[in-house]
């Protein structure tokens, strides 16, 4: 049984690391391909998009799952066959519900967000949710029997179909010169597609696998809204805490565009400087994913030393997973700060925006510390705490939206961004060290600090003799992985000299385990 549970979960883990890379890297050829307006076009209207999906999908799986492992461990087809049946109705009612709302209300949403130019994209990225709750279903189902691959297996095929489109389209929509306001719309159809490939995969597998078993059984006349309440009753609680991080990038698109008209910016731009501020928010993810991919795997560790009541493995466990994320985050922020101008060039063409890119960058530290901040308050079991802070900090992202946009445009946005993940970073950190009393500052994390700001210096000090505006993106990007290099081994010496961090902290890193 333990070794199933870890199977699957890595197996999960798994295929939410690609699709996570996926879903970041992907902005980088959209914007080479189609511009920095199509890409603000994308950036605006996607939260709207996953604050609905999220209400409709979310905790639907794991419901379902939870509700079929009990049928099952009392042997009731019958009442799988009914819980399957119900919560297909469901989700579907979810899905239309949600897309029937979005498009009646699209004018007024295309206004908030930016302009009647954001309106096609909003309608058909909208469809999507036609179809992801009751894929959504599928993959509950088929959690509930312990089988977790199709769960991966369809995450996977979903982003390979949906990014592959959604630059497949953007080339061929750029080369016949529709407008941006026709590229940002027709790319969002890999959404759609992406969620039907994904459905299609997980009915013919349930066709092949299920679907004659589940036939043979009799009819359930249970209530469907007695079945309906007890699917409610687990899925809306985690629909709210998996909602709040789309809320915080759901109060940049409302808020940045009226900002930018109040501070003097004329409506055709708007989509251009989004697309700008969407640079950074880009390499923030690729930050956070890898990040992420590598500290909260230990999440489930502190869950299990809580249950067994051992206090200080929590706060052990608690330490080594900050410390880690420091010693990752530091010098990913630190050195993209230092190397904006070329990054700049090299993935997004000019040097554009680098002020703004270089601030929304270095939020990108805090933002990984506020994702594992909420990830162990999940773990210490306080997950609503957890839920209610982020409240709070979208609360304080519109608040100082509309103070910094007004007084500072693009550059207010970037500082609110930045500002607000700090102050999540410390109020998650506050209420861990209450529950826990783990070390939230050491000599270690100082030597680390001081490690990243040496390789910041010295990665950031040849770039003063180069003019990237005059050089390639090629050479730039030659440039940037040279830099990277140097400065990473740099970094890593450092912290070994400083005696930092030992053998068995690096062998937590993949990228070093087998040289450890």
């Amino acid at each position: 049984m333990k070794n199933t549970l870890l199977k699957s979960t890595l197996i999960l883990s798994i295929a939410a690391l690609l699709s996570k890379i996926l879903g970041s890297l992907f902005r980088i050829p959209l914007q080479n391909i189609a511009g920095d307006e199509v890409l603000g076009i994308f950036t605006l209207v996607y939260p709207v998009y996953m604050v609905a999906l999220t209400l409709s999908v979310a905790g639907i799986p794991i419901a379902i799952s939870k509700l079929i492992a009990e049928a099952r461990a009392k042997g009731d087809e019958q009442e799988i066959n009914h819980i399957f049946k119900v919560s297909g109705v469901l989700a579907s009612l979810f899905g239309l519900t949600s897309f029937l709302l979005i498009y009646a209300f699209s004018h007024q949403l295309a206004e908030v967000l930016g302009g009647s130019s954001t309106r096609p994209a909003l309608i058909v990225v909208a469809l999507t949710l036609l179809i992801a709750p009751y894929m959504a279903v599928y993959r509950g189902f088929f959690q509930g029997y312990e089988n977790m691959a199709p769960t991966a297996v369809s995450q996977v095929i979903e982003q390979f179909v949906r990014v592959g489109l959604i630059l497949v389209v953007a080339v061929i929509m750029v080369q016949n010169l529709y407008s941006d306001q026709e590229v940002a719309g027709g790319i969002m159809i890999g959404s759609f597609l992406g969620a039907a490939a994904s459905l299609i995969y997980l009915r013919l597998l349930y066709q092949r696998t299920h679907k004659k078993a589940l036939q043979k059984t009799e009819a359930n006349h249970k209530p469907f809204w007695k079945t309906g309440r007890m699917i409610l009753k687990i899925s809306i609680p985690i629909a709210i805490g998996a909602i709040t991080m789309a809320l915080l990038n759901l109060a940049d698109s409302i808020t940045v565009p009226a900002g930018l008209k109040n501070y003097g910016t004329s409506a055709g731009d708007i989509n251009y400087l989004y697309g700008i501020y969407g640079r950074g928010l880009a390499l923030v993810q690729i930050v956070t994913v890898f990040a992420s991919s590598v500290v909260l795997p230990l999440i489930p560790s502190i869950s299990a030393k809580l249950a067994q009541q051992d206090s200080e493995g929590v706060k052990k466990l608690i330490n080594n997973t900050f410390f880690l994320t420091y010693v990752i985050s530091i010098p990913a922020a630190v050195g993209l700060v230092a190397l904006t101008l070329p990054i700049n060039r090299a993935l997004f063409t000019d040097l554009e925006g680098s002020a703004v890119l270089a601030v929304v960058s270095f939020s990108s530290l805090f933002t990984s510390l506020a994702v594992l901040g909420t990830g162990v308050l999940q773990g210490i079991n306080k997950a609503r705490l957890g839920a209610w802070i982020i409240v709070a900090g979208v609360v304080l992202k519109l608040v100082l939206n509309l103070i910094f946009v007004n007084m500072y445009g693009l550059m207010g946005a970037a500082i609110s961004t930045a500002v607000v993940y700090f102050v999540l970073y410390l109020i998650n950190t506050y209420f861990i060290w209450k529950y826990t009393k783990f070390n939230f500052f050491s000599k270690k994390l100082l030597l680390v600090s001081v490690a990243g700001l040496a390789m910041g210096a010295a990665v950031w000090m040849p770039g003063i003799y180069f003019d990237f505006s005059e050089l390639s993106r090629v050479l730039s990007l030659i440039y940037v992985t040279v830099t990277i290099t140097i400065g990473a081994a740099f970094y890593f010496g450092l912290l070994i000299a400083f005696k930092a961090v030992g053998p068995e902290l690096l062998s937590r890193i993949p990228i070093f385990k087998r040289f450890v």
